[in-house]
């Protein structure tokens, strides 16, 4: 099973710059996308394009902002929005899809905002997390994919140093909440196979970043540690351009 995750910073904008051949191209059997930007019938529309999937498309109620879209060939079992209420807002960010064996959450994890001015909520939203998919856990093996807002290690973006409790996606608060993932049983797929791999998933459209490969590695893939014998190989596909962040990818064996 190929499954790829990207975050597409806004599905309008991406699908005027060969986003349907780079699908094509990397022939998903299960797709997850983050920051749709857009609403369920411009997304399913877009997305039609594409033979052979079902869509499942989770938007913000704000216009233009966030939300989350799935295609899959294999028909989950179903697909829902995840848990409601605080700190969960309305902004489309979860999808889980229970496929039997395992469910598959796509996530678009809040970002602390310039300045960090969101911090306070992003931890809030992640112990929140943490405890539902805990108790997805405690049913069955979880499939954690999307753009989760963090570089973990000194490895996982360029420039560690000047970056560490001063911008969003590398403080100590929201890299403890990627410590207590892996804690509560989930393995990084990717630093799992690659463990001295420098590589990254995202880079600002400021300063020529992605030219000079100035970048971070926010976007995963985690797994329960019951499937760690599954995983055959994940992947980082830098050179997929279109938008802000690449596509990810993870390899189960059946």
């Amino acid at each position: 099973m190929n499954l790829i995750s990207w975050n597409i910073n806004g599905i309008r904008a991406i699908a005027k710059k060969g986003f349907l051949d780079a699908i094509r191209e990397l022939d998903p059997d299960i797709l997850c996308l983050q920051e749709i930007k857009a609403d369920t019938d411009t997304v399913a529309g877009i997305l039609s394009e594409l033979e052979g999937y079902r869509c499942y498309v989770n938007p913000a109620e704000k216009k233009g902002y966030s939300g989350t879209a799935l295609l899959s060939r294999p028909e989950p079992l179903r697909v829902d929005t995840g848990p409601q209420g605080k700190p969960f807002l309305d902004e489309g960010r979860i999808q889980c899809a229970d496929y039997g064996e395992f469910f598959l959450v796509n996530a678009y994890v809040p970002n602390s905002g310039q300045g960090l001015k969101r911090l306070d909520y992003r931890e809030a939203w992640d112990w929140a997390f943490l405890k539902y998919l805990r108790e997805l856990q405690a049913q069955k093996p979880v499939v954690l994919c999307g753009d989760l807002n963090v570089a973990h290690k000194p490895i996982d973006l360029k420039n560690d140093k000047a970056n560490y409790n001063k911008t969003a996606g590398y403080t100590q608060v929201e890299i403890d909440g990627m410590d207590r993932l892996l804690q509560a049983g989930f393995l990084d797929t990717f630093r799992e196979l690659n463990p001295d791999r420098e590589a990254y998933s995202y880079w600002s459209y400021r300063f020529n970043a992605r030219e000079r490969n100035i970048g971070w590695r926010i976007d995963y893939f985690l797994v329960s540690r019951a499937l760690q014998d599954r995983v055959k190989d994940a992947s980082i596909h830098a050179g997929f351009e279109g938008s802000d962040h690449c596509p990810i990818g993870l390899h189960l064996d059946s």
